[in-house]
Protein backbone atom coordinates (compact mmCIF):
# COMPACT_ATOMS: atom_id res chain seq x y z
CA UNK A 1 0.00 0.00 0.00
CA UNK A 2 1.20 3.68 -0.63
CA UNK A 3 1.88 5.57 1.11
CA UNK A 4 0.50 4.33 4.18
CA UNK A 5 -1.93 1.37 5.24
CA UNK A 6 -4.06 2.08 7.45
CA UNK A 7 -6.77 0.08 8.62
CA UNK A 8 -9.57 -2.30 9.80
CA UNK A 9 -40.41 -22.24 -2.32
CA UNK A 10 -41.99 -23.34 0.42
CA UNK A 11 -45.62 -22.00 -0.33
CA UNK A 12 -48.13 -23.63 2.09
CA UNK A 13 -51.99 -23.44 0.59
CA UNK A 14 -54.61 -23.22 2.02
CA UNK A 15 -58.83 -22.50 1.68
CA UNK A 16 -61.62 -22.57 3.94
CA UNK A 17 -64.11 -24.75 2.82
CA UNK A 18 -67.09 -23.11 1.72
CA UNK A 19 -65.27 -19.52 0.68
CA UNK A 20 -67.34 -17.84 -2.09
CA UNK A 21 -65.91 -18.38 -5.23
CA UNK A 22 -66.23 -14.35 -5.90
CA UNK A 23 -64.34 -13.62 -2.95
CA UNK A 24 -61.51 -16.16 -4.68
CA UNK A 25 -61.35 -14.49 -7.68
CA UNK A 26 -61.21 -11.34 -5.86
CA UNK A 27 -58.11 -12.18 -4.11
CA UNK A 28 -56.63 -13.60 -7.32
CA UNK A 29 -57.28 -10.33 -9.19
CA UNK A 30 -55.37 -8.55 -6.02
CA UNK A 31 -53.08 -10.64 -5.80
CA UNK A 32 -51.76 -9.95 -9.44
CA UNK A 33 -52.32 -6.30 -9.36
CA UNK A 34 -50.03 -6.33 -6.13
CA UNK A 35 -47.15 -8.56 -8.19
CA UNK A 36 -47.27 -6.07 -11.07
CA UNK A 37 -46.88 -3.18 -9.45
CA UNK A 38 -43.79 -1.65 -10.06
CA UNK A 39 -40.60 -2.06 -7.42
CA UNK A 40 -39.76 0.70 -5.55
CA UNK A 41 -35.68 1.83 -4.96
CA UNK A 42 -34.66 0.53 -2.00
CA UNK A 43 -31.58 -0.15 0.53
CA UNK A 44 -29.73 -3.46 0.33
CA UNK A 45 -27.05 -2.89 2.11
CA UNK A 46 -25.40 -0.03 4.72
CA UNK A 47 -21.78 -0.50 6.29
CA UNK A 48 -20.12 1.55 8.39
CA UNK A 49 -16.74 3.23 9.43
CA UNK A 50 -15.22 2.48 12.45
CA UNK A 51 -13.83 4.32 14.94
CA UNK A 52 -9.76 5.72 14.55
CA UNK A 53 -8.08 8.50 16.09
CA UNK A 54 -7.58 11.20 14.08
CA UNK A 55 -4.31 12.06 15.48
CA UNK A 56 -3.24 8.44 15.00
CA UNK A 57 -4.38 8.71 11.11
CA UNK A 58 -3.14 11.73 10.02
CA UNK A 59 0.65 11.49 12.13
CA UNK A 60 1.16 7.88 10.14
CA UNK A 61 0.57 9.40 7.23
CA UNK A 62 3.17 13.12 8.04
CA UNK A 63 4.58 12.44 10.98
CA UNK A 64 4.04 15.19 13.73
CA UNK A 65 1.22 17.09 12.03
CA UNK A 66 -1.53 16.56 14.66
CA UNK A 67 -0.41 17.18 18.55
CA UNK A 68 -3.60 16.76 19.61
CA UNK A 69 -6.87 15.51 17.86
CA UNK A 70 -9.46 16.71 20.79
CA UNK A 71 -10.81 12.96 20.73
CA UNK A 72 -12.25 13.54 17.44
CA UNK A 73 -12.04 10.40 15.11
CA UNK A 74 -11.38 10.29 11.17
CA UNK A 75 -14.66 10.88 9.27
CA UNK A 76 -15.74 13.55 7.00
CA UNK A 77 -14.34 11.05 3.77
CA UNK A 78 -18.09 11.40 2.37
CA UNK A 79 -17.22 14.32 0.56
CA UNK A 80 -16.97 12.49 -2.66
CA UNK A 81 -16.93 8.63 -3.57
CA UNK A 82 -15.33 7.34 -6.79
CA UNK A 83 -15.11 3.35 -8.18
CA UNK A 84 -11.72 2.08 -7.42
CA UNK A 85 -12.10 -0.90 -9.40
CA UNK A 86 -12.63 -3.84 -7.78
CA UNK A 87 -16.31 -4.65 -6.06
CA UNK A 88 -16.85 -2.59 -3.51
CA UNK A 89 -13.60 -0.66 -3.22
CA UNK A 90 -13.89 3.45 -3.65
CA UNK A 91 -11.42 6.63 -3.63
CA UNK A 92 -12.77 9.15 -1.26
CA UNK A 93 -11.53 12.27 0.04
CA UNK A 94 -11.61 14.41 3.13
CA UNK A 95 -12.90 17.79 3.37
CA UNK A 96 -10.52 20.85 5.00
CA UNK A 97 -11.46 18.29 8.66
CA UNK A 98 -12.88 19.35 11.72
CA UNK A 99 -14.67 22.83 11.63
CA UNK A 100 -17.36 24.12 12.92
CA UNK A 101 -19.05 27.67 14.07
CA UNK A 102 -19.41 29.88 17.27
CA UNK A 103 -20.82 33.34 18.10
CA UNK A 104 -18.45 35.60 19.60
CA UNK A 105 -20.28 39.07 20.01
CA UNK A 106 -22.83 37.95 17.87
CA UNK A 107 -20.86 37.14 15.21
CA UNK A 108 -20.11 33.64 13.34
CA UNK A 109 -16.44 32.60 13.97
CA UNK A 110 -15.06 29.23 12.39
CA UNK A 111 -13.27 26.80 14.30
CA UNK A 112 -10.42 24.79 13.04
CA UNK A 113 -10.04 22.38 16.28
CA UNK A 114 -7.19 19.83 14.11
CA UNK A 115 -5.49 22.88 12.69
CA UNK A 116 -2.49 20.94 11.72
CA UNK A 117 -5.39 18.08 10.00
CA UNK A 118 -4.24 17.46 6.33
CA UNK A 119 -6.90 16.91 3.57
CA UNK A 120 -6.20 13.15 2.81
CA UNK A 121 -7.37 10.87 -0.76
CA UNK A 122 -8.74 8.05 1.13
CA UNK A 123 -9.18 4.01 0.07
CA UNK A 124 -11.83 2.23 1.44
CA UNK A 125 -13.29 -1.42 0.87
CA UNK A 126 -16.76 -1.98 1.80
CA UNK A 127 -17.10 -5.39 3.63
CA UNK A 128 -19.93 -6.94 5.14
CA UNK A 129 -21.36 -3.85 7.59
CA UNK A 130 -18.28 -2.58 7.66
CA UNK A 131 -15.88 0.07 5.78
CA UNK A 132 -12.14 -0.56 5.96
CA UNK A 133 -9.31 2.07 5.23
CA UNK A 134 -7.23 0.49 2.64
CA UNK A 135 -4.58 3.26 1.96
CA UNK A 136 -4.38 6.67 2.66
CA UNK A 137 -2.76 10.05 0.83
CA UNK A 138 -1.99 12.94 2.15
CA UNK A 139 -2.32 16.32 -0.30
CA UNK A 140 1.24 17.65 -0.18
CA UNK A 141 2.52 21.11 -1.46
CA UNK A 142 5.50 20.74 -4.63
CA UNK A 143 8.22 20.32 -1.13
CA UNK A 144 5.99 17.70 0.31
CA UNK A 145 4.65 19.44 3.04
CA UNK A 146 0.79 19.44 4.18
CA UNK A 147 -1.78 21.72 2.63
CA UNK A 148 -3.77 21.89 5.66
CA UNK A 149 -7.29 22.65 5.18
CA UNK A 150 -6.98 26.18 6.53
CA UNK A 151 -8.43 29.50 4.75
CA UNK A 152 -6.73 30.92 2.30
CA UNK A 153 -7.37 34.45 1.82
CA UNK A 154 -8.27 37.29 4.67
CA UNK A 155 -11.12 39.56 3.53
CA UNK A 156 -12.50 36.21 1.47
CA UNK A 157 -12.58 33.21 3.07
CA UNK A 158 -13.87 32.88 6.90
CA UNK A 159 -10.81 33.79 9.26
CA UNK A 160 -9.76 30.94 11.05
CA UNK A 161 -9.86 30.37 15.18
CA UNK A 162 -8.69 27.69 17.36
CA UNK A 163 -11.27 25.32 18.57
CA UNK A 164 -13.19 27.41 21.18
CA UNK A 165 -13.24 30.38 18.90
CA UNK A 166 -11.25 32.71 20.97
CA UNK A 167 -7.53 32.43 19.13
CA UNK A 168 -6.71 33.40 15.98
CA UNK A 169 -4.88 31.41 13.28
CA UNK A 170 -2.75 31.88 10.83
CA UNK A 171 -4.53 31.91 6.72
CA UNK A 172 -2.31 29.85 4.49
CA UNK A 173 -2.59 30.04 0.63
CA UNK A 174 -1.92 26.10 -0.02
CA UNK A 175 -4.91 25.21 2.42
CA UNK A 176 -8.04 23.51 0.57
CA UNK A 177 -11.16 22.61 1.43
CA UNK A 178 -11.36 19.22 -1.08
CA UNK A 179 -14.49 18.09 -2.31
CA UNK A 180 -15.30 15.80 -5.35
CA UNK A 181 -13.07 13.13 -6.37
CA UNK A 182 -12.08 11.56 -10.10
CA UNK A 183 -9.41 9.11 -10.56
CA UNK A 184 -7.55 9.91 -14.34
CA UNK A 185 -6.02 6.80 -16.49
CA UNK A 186 -2.51 7.80 -15.71
CA UNK A 187 -3.01 7.32 -11.58
CA UNK A 188 -3.20 11.18 -11.05
CA UNK A 189 -6.49 12.41 -9.27
CA UNK A 190 -8.46 15.81 -9.99
CA UNK A 191 -10.34 17.04 -7.34
CA UNK A 192 -12.35 20.42 -6.58
CA UNK A 193 -12.38 22.90 -4.00
CA UNK A 194 -14.52 25.41 -2.44
CA UNK A 195 -11.96 28.02 -1.51
CA UNK A 196 -10.96 29.61 -4.82
CA UNK A 197 -12.83 27.74 -5.63
CA UNK A 198 -10.57 25.45 -7.94
CA UNK A 199 -9.66 22.62 -9.37
CA UNK A 200 -6.65 20.76 -8.90
CA UNK A 201 -4.60 18.16 -10.29
CA UNK A 202 -2.75 16.10 -7.85
CA UNK A 203 -0.44 13.09 -7.94
CA UNK A 204 -0.60 9.64 -7.51
CA UNK A 205 1.29 9.94 -4.64
CA UNK A 206 -0.67 13.08 -3.33
CA UNK A 207 1.76 16.32 -4.62
CA UNK A 208 -0.38 19.02 -5.57
CA UNK A 209 0.46 19.54 -9.46
CA UNK A 210 -1.73 22.65 -10.48
CA UNK A 211 -4.37 24.68 -8.64
CA UNK A 212 -7.01 26.24 -11.38
CA UNK A 213 -8.23 29.16 -9.98
CA UNK A 214 -10.93 32.12 -10.76
CA UNK A 215 -9.37 34.66 -13.15
CA UNK A 216 -8.34 38.12 -11.32
CA UNK A 217 -8.02 35.32 -7.90
CA UNK A 218 -4.72 36.71 -7.24
CA UNK A 219 -3.73 33.62 -4.79
CA UNK A 220 0.01 34.11 -3.89
CA UNK A 221 2.14 32.37 -1.76
CA UNK A 222 1.73 28.91 -2.36
CA UNK A 223 3.87 25.97 -2.81
CA UNK A 224 2.64 24.54 -6.16
CA UNK A 225 1.46 26.08 -9.23
CA UNK A 226 -1.75 28.18 -9.73
CA UNK A 227 -2.88 29.33 -12.64
CA UNK A 228 -5.70 31.73 -13.16
CA UNK A 229 -8.33 29.82 -16.11
CA UNK A 230 -11.34 29.48 -14.75
CA UNK A 231 -14.07 32.19 -15.44
CA UNK A 232 -13.82 34.91 -13.30
CA UNK A 233 -17.61 35.09 -12.47
CA UNK A 234 -16.56 32.42 -9.96
CA UNK A 235 -15.07 34.91 -7.88
CA UNK A 236 -18.45 35.50 -6.29
CA UNK A 237 -19.08 32.25 -5.08
CA UNK A 238 -21.11 32.21 -1.88
CA UNK A 239 -18.32 31.70 1.38
CA UNK A 240 -18.18 28.00 1.56
CA UNK A 241 -20.49 27.16 -0.99
CA UNK A 242 -17.72 26.91 -4.20
CA UNK A 243 -16.80 23.83 -6.70
CA UNK A 244 -18.43 20.71 -5.41
CA UNK A 245 -19.19 18.18 -7.68
CA UNK A 246 -16.83 16.56 -10.19
CA UNK A 247 -17.42 14.42 -12.91
CA UNK A 248 -14.92 12.57 -15.46
CA UNK A 249 -16.65 11.84 -18.96
CA UNK A 250 -15.90 8.59 -20.89
CA UNK A 251 -13.46 11.21 -23.37
CA UNK A 252 -11.60 12.32 -20.14
CA UNK A 253 -13.33 16.25 -20.06
CA UNK A 254 -14.18 17.06 -16.26
CA UNK A 255 -17.54 18.50 -15.47
CA UNK A 256 -17.35 21.02 -11.90
CA UNK A 257 -20.54 21.56 -10.26
CA UNK A 258 -20.50 24.82 -8.54
CA UNK A 259 -22.45 23.76 -5.07
CA UNK A 260 -25.01 26.95 -5.16
CA UNK A 261 -25.75 30.08 -6.81
CA UNK A 262 -23.65 32.41 -6.94
CA UNK A 263 -24.33 35.59 -4.53
CA UNK A 264 -24.73 37.73 -8.15
CA UNK A 265 -24.56 40.65 -7.67
CA UNK A 266 -25.25 40.16 -4.36
CA UNK A 267 -25.97 37.78 -1.25
CA UNK A 268 -29.86 38.18 -1.61
CA UNK A 269 -29.72 37.36 -5.20
CA UNK A 270 -27.41 34.26 -4.09
CA UNK A 271 -29.96 33.36 -1.10
CA UNK A 272 -33.13 33.24 -3.34
CA UNK A 273 -31.77 31.75 -6.69
CA UNK A 274 -32.36 28.76 -7.63
CA UNK A 275 -30.00 29.02 -10.76
CA UNK A 276 -25.90 27.56 -10.29
CA UNK A 277 -23.82 26.41 -12.97
CA UNK A 278 -22.02 23.64 -14.27
CA UNK A 279 -18.74 23.68 -16.12
CA UNK A 280 -17.07 21.39 -18.56
CA UNK A 281 -13.63 21.29 -18.08
CA UNK A 282 -10.70 20.09 -20.84
CA UNK A 283 -7.57 18.34 -19.00
CA UNK A 284 -5.67 18.36 -22.53
CA UNK A 285 -6.12 21.82 -23.72
CA UNK A 286 -6.02 23.17 -20.12
CA UNK A 287 -8.89 25.43 -20.24
CA UNK A 288 -12.83 25.74 -19.33
CA UNK A 289 -14.44 24.65 -22.83
CA UNK A 290 -18.41 25.20 -21.88
CA UNK A 291 -20.29 26.04 -18.86
CA UNK A 292 -24.20 25.81 -18.22
CA UNK A 293 -27.00 26.75 -16.19
CA UNK A 294 -28.19 24.04 -13.79
CA UNK A 295 -32.23 24.83 -12.08
CA UNK A 296 -32.68 23.60 -8.88
CA UNK A 297 -36.57 22.26 -8.04
CA UNK A 298 -38.40 24.19 -5.24
CA UNK A 299 -36.46 23.37 -2.22
CA UNK A 300 -40.16 22.18 -1.01
CA UNK A 301 -40.38 20.03 -3.35
CA UNK A 302 -36.64 18.49 -2.82
CA UNK A 303 -37.06 17.94 0.96
CA UNK A 304 -40.65 19.09 2.11
CA UNK A 305 -39.56 20.07 5.76
CA UNK A 306 -37.38 23.07 4.47
CA UNK A 307 -38.72 26.67 3.00
CA UNK A 308 -35.28 28.33 2.40
CA UNK A 309 -33.86 28.00 -1.18
CA UNK A 310 -30.33 28.83 0.23
CA UNK A 311 -30.17 24.85 1.27
CA UNK A 312 -30.12 23.93 -2.26
CA UNK A 313 -27.09 22.79 -2.94
CA UNK A 314 -25.25 20.09 -5.41
CA UNK A 315 -23.16 17.72 -3.97
CA UNK A 316 -22.13 15.01 -6.57
CA UNK A 317 -22.53 14.58 -10.25
CA UNK A 318 -21.13 11.61 -11.74
CA UNK A 319 -21.27 10.61 -15.64
CA UNK A 320 -23.42 8.25 -17.04
CA UNK A 321 -23.22 8.14 -20.38
CA UNK A 322 -21.20 10.20 -22.89
CA UNK A 323 -23.04 13.40 -22.24
CA UNK A 324 -24.94 12.72 -19.66
CA UNK A 325 -24.94 13.46 -15.77
CA UNK A 326 -26.71 11.80 -12.65
CA UNK A 327 -27.04 15.02 -10.80
CA UNK A 328 -27.62 15.30 -7.17
CA UNK A 329 -29.86 18.09 -5.65
CA UNK A 330 -30.08 17.58 -1.93
CA UNK A 331 -30.34 19.84 1.35
CA UNK A 332 -28.93 18.42 4.51
CA UNK A 333 -31.93 16.40 5.12
CA UNK A 334 -33.10 15.08 2.12
CA UNK A 335 -31.59 14.66 -1.91
CA UNK A 336 -33.36 14.13 -5.31
CA UNK A 337 -30.99 12.71 -8.02
CA UNK A 338 -31.42 13.86 -11.18
CA UNK A 339 -29.95 13.08 -15.55
CA UNK A 340 -28.95 16.05 -17.59
CA UNK A 341 -27.60 15.83 -20.72
CA UNK A 342 -25.08 18.54 -21.87
CA UNK A 343 -25.94 19.76 -25.38
CA UNK A 344 -24.31 22.29 -27.44
CA UNK A 345 -26.90 24.36 -27.37
CA UNK A 346 -27.38 25.12 -23.53
CA UNK A 347 -23.71 26.18 -23.79
CA UNK A 348 -23.70 29.82 -22.39
CA UNK A 349 -19.84 29.72 -21.59
CA UNK A 350 -18.34 33.57 -22.75
CA UNK A 351 -21.94 34.89 -22.65
CA UNK A 352 -23.58 38.07 -21.05
CA UNK A 353 -24.06 35.72 -17.77
CA UNK A 354 -20.19 35.31 -17.86
CA UNK A 355 -20.15 39.20 -17.10
CA UNK A 356 -20.46 40.46 -13.26
CA UNK A 357 -22.45 43.51 -14.88
CA UNK A 358 -24.90 41.96 -16.59
CA UNK A 359 -28.29 43.06 -15.09
CA UNK A 360 -30.61 41.36 -14.70
CA UNK A 361 -27.99 38.45 -13.56
CA UNK A 362 -28.30 34.94 -14.30
CA UNK A 363 -29.26 34.41 -10.60
CA UNK A 364 -32.05 37.25 -10.27
CA UNK A 365 -33.57 35.61 -13.37
CA UNK A 366 -36.88 34.48 -11.76
CA UNK A 367 -37.27 32.13 -15.08
CA UNK A 368 -34.14 31.81 -17.03
CA UNK A 369 -35.51 29.69 -19.58
CA UNK A 370 -38.44 32.42 -20.59
CA UNK A 371 -35.96 34.85 -20.78
CA UNK A 372 -34.35 33.09 -23.11
CA UNK A 373 -31.23 31.15 -21.38
CA UNK A 374 -30.67 27.60 -22.43
CA UNK A 375 -31.44 25.90 -18.92
CA UNK A 376 -30.18 22.48 -19.07
CA UNK A 377 -33.58 19.80 -19.20
CA UNK A 378 -33.39 17.10 -16.46
CA UNK A 379 -35.12 14.04 -15.43
CA UNK A 380 -35.87 12.67 -11.90
CA UNK A 381 -34.04 9.33 -11.14
CA UNK A 382 -35.01 8.67 -7.89
CA UNK A 383 -35.69 10.84 -4.64
CA UNK A 384 -33.74 9.39 -1.85
CA UNK A 385 -35.93 10.83 0.87
CA UNK A 386 -38.56 8.37 0.02
CA UNK A 387 -36.02 5.64 0.05
CA UNK A 388 -36.20 4.00 3.92
CA UNK A 389 -32.81 4.17 5.84
CA UNK A 390 -31.01 6.60 3.21
CA UNK A 391 -28.88 8.84 6.12
CA UNK A 392 -28.42 12.63 5.70
CA UNK A 393 -26.02 14.73 4.23
CA UNK A 394 -25.32 12.60 1.32
CA UNK A 395 -22.52 13.92 -0.60
CA UNK A 396 -20.83 11.26 -2.36
CA UNK A 397 -22.79 9.28 -5.19
CA UNK A 398 -21.07 6.45 -7.11
CA UNK A 399 -22.49 3.77 -9.40
CA UNK A 400 -21.99 0.51 -9.21
CA UNK A 401 -23.71 -1.10 -11.58
CA UNK A 402 -26.93 -0.38 -13.89
CA UNK A 403 -29.28 -0.60 -11.33
CA UNK A 404 -27.53 0.11 -7.79
CA UNK A 405 -25.84 3.21 -6.57
CA UNK A 406 -23.74 3.69 -3.57
CA UNK A 407 -24.10 6.39 -1.53
CA UNK A 408 -21.52 8.11 1.51
CA UNK A 409 -22.84 10.99 3.49
CA UNK A 410 -20.25 13.54 5.32
CA UNK A 411 -20.70 13.24 8.84
CA UNK A 412 -18.44 16.37 9.73
CA UNK A 413 -16.17 14.34 11.92
CA UNK A 414 -18.73 14.24 14.42
CA UNK A 415 -18.66 18.19 14.90
CA UNK A 416 -21.52 20.27 16.03
CA UNK A 417 -21.86 24.10 16.07
CA UNK A 418 -21.79 26.18 19.14
CA UNK A 419 -20.05 25.90 22.40
CA UNK A 420 -21.25 22.83 23.06
CA UNK A 421 -19.22 21.15 20.80
CA UNK A 422 -16.05 19.98 23.16
CA UNK A 423 -16.13 19.17 26.96
CA UNK A 424 -14.48 21.49 29.31
CA UNK A 425 -11.01 19.62 28.56
CA UNK A 426 -11.76 20.58 25.12
CA UNK A 427 -11.86 16.93 24.38
CA UNK A 428 -15.08 16.57 21.46
CA UNK A 429 -18.41 15.70 22.30
CA UNK A 430 -19.08 13.71 19.55
CA UNK A 431 -22.63 13.96 17.50
CA UNK A 432 -22.61 10.17 17.48
CA UNK A 433 -23.29 10.53 13.32
CA UNK A 434 -21.38 7.89 11.66
CA UNK A 435 -19.93 7.60 8.34
CA UNK A 436 -21.82 5.30 5.96
CA UNK A 437 -21.87 3.56 2.72
CA UNK A 438 -25.58 2.57 1.11
CA UNK A 439 -26.39 0.72 -1.81
CA UNK A 440 -28.86 1.67 -3.50
CA UNK A 441 -31.23 -0.27 -5.64
CA UNK A 442 -33.08 1.12 -8.67
CA UNK A 443 -35.93 -1.17 -10.21
CA UNK A 444 -35.78 0.61 -13.60
CA UNK A 445 -32.13 1.52 -13.48
CA UNK A 446 -30.41 4.91 -14.52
Amino acid sequence: MSPHAVGRRHVQRSVAAGVPLALLAALVVAGTASAASPAQPRVTHTATLGDLPLGTFSNALLPGTVDNDRGVDLGGIGSDLYPAGRKGEFWTVTDRGPNGQIKVDGKKRRTFPVAGFDPAIVKIRVCGDTVTVLDAIPITTSSGKPVTGLSNQAGRDEAPYSYDAQTPLAYNPNGLDTEGIVRAKDGSFWLVDEYGPSLIHVSARGKVLTRYVPKGLGLTGTDYPVVEALPSVLLHRKTNRGLEGLAQLPDGDLVMALQSPLSLPDATAGDTSRTTRLLRFSPKKRAVTAEYAYRFDPVNVVDPSEDDPSELKISSVVAVGRDRLLVEERTDKAARLQTVRLTRSADILGGPFDSDTTSPSLEQLDDPASAGVPVLGKRLVVDLGTVAGVPGKIEGVARVDHDTLALINDNDFGMTDGTGAFDPQGRLVDSGIETTVTYVRLPRGI
